[in-house]
């Protein structure tokens, strides 16, 4: 359990779609606290994964071979392959760099017959995320908390918490794994936060630098961590239920 989770927890907080919105927010007029509040929502999350699947197991794991324990190396082995088959699309899926006046590098007839319905889609997303921008820009708590949710890497999210089932609470060492977990899953987010409350100005130019990096690289991270976490996650439950 305690790799498991680790490993979840490090493509957690290595997830570049998170960190990319977290970098504008804390480049906002009041991104201290913007940022604060996505974390709280960030870690809320799997606090309360973690707390029902506690519940529902009663803070022991299901004995080997029973009917839980199979549904749960079930359930683990289809996120397994969903997330390489996500992995896999990502990577065919073809890169559309920017360049300097917005176009893409196929050239404004790239894609033309989905020309109208992508415009719609991106006048749509773009009036949405002026609006979020504005309300934090206000200083508000709440779209920040609710944007850290949206952000979640679910899947992710649903494998640790199947994984959390293994946990026997009678030890103390599952409550350190537990928020070991935690810990690393926001450690990215934790990292920015700190060095903007220590330098603002250096943090925020640097975040921003680094949130252009990741548009450009965002897609490569998430096809290595999908198809990494997927097989890992694939052999494990392959090999538990074969044993």
């Amino acid at each position: 359990m305690v790799v498991d989770l680790l490993l979840i927890a490090l493509a957690i907080t290595l997830d570049p779609l998170p960190l990319m919105a977290f970098a504008l927010m804390v480049g906002s007029a009041r991104g201290v606290r913007t940022g604060l509040a996505f974390i709280s929502g960030w870690v809320a999350c799997f606090v309360a994964v973690i707390a029902l699947v506690l519940t529902l197991t009663g803070g022991q794991p299901p004995q080997p071979r029973s009917a839980p324990s199979t549904v749960n190396l079930v359930a683990r082995l289809l996120i397994g392959v969903s997330l390489i088959v996500y992995g896999l699309h990502c990577r065919r899926r073809p890169v559309h760099k920017r360049t300097p006046g917005g176009n893409t590098a196929g050239g404004p007839n790239h894609h033309r017959g989905r020309t109208d319905q992508s415009g719609a889609v991106a006048s749509q997303r773009g009036r949405s995320s002026s609006s979020l921008t504005a309300r934090m820009e206000r200083g508000s708590i709440w779209p920040a908390a609710a944007f850290a949710v949206l952000l979640q890497p679910w899947g992710l999210v649903a494998a640790g918490g199947l994984t959390v089932t293994e946990a026997d609470t009678s030890h103390f060492t599952t409550w350190l794994v537990l928020i070991a977990f935690c810990v690393l899953a926001t450690a990215s987010l934790l990292a920015a936060e700190l060095y903007v409350v220590l330098n603002p100005a250096a943090a925020r130019r640097r975040l921003l630098a680094l949130r252009t990096w990741m548009e450009q690289h965002a897609q490569q991270a998430i096809v290595v961590g999908s198809i990494a976490v997927g097989l890992w996650l694939t052999g494990r439950s392959v090999y538990e239920l074969a044993g």
